[in-house]
């Protein structure tokens, strides 16, 4: 079974939110590429550069240039693993 954002305790989503923001690290309520490769470096430190940015392009799914945590969510939740 999937877990979907409907199936996830407020306690996760706010654990997910606390990893969300502690990446943020300028606070501004979203992630850049660079905040994007701390993170990635983080979960996995062998990641390739070529991965970093094209994993950043997938997440980004609105193409707006940054990460929010809605896409966070979606990505946390579905695939950050796979990095």
């Amino acid at each position: 079974m999937q877990v979907t954002k409907e199936t996830l305790s407020e306690q996760q989503i706010a654990e997910i939110k606390s990893n969300f923001d502690f990446f943020d690290r300028d606070g501004n309520g979203r992630i850049d590429l660079t905040e994007f490769i701390e993170l990635l470096t983080a979960l996995a430190p062998k990641t390739k550069a070529s991965h970093v940015e094209e994993g950043f392009k997938l997440v980004d799914s609105n193409n707006n240039g940054y990460i929010d945590f809605a896409e966070f969510l979606d990505w946390w939740q579905d695939c950050w693993w796979e990095y």
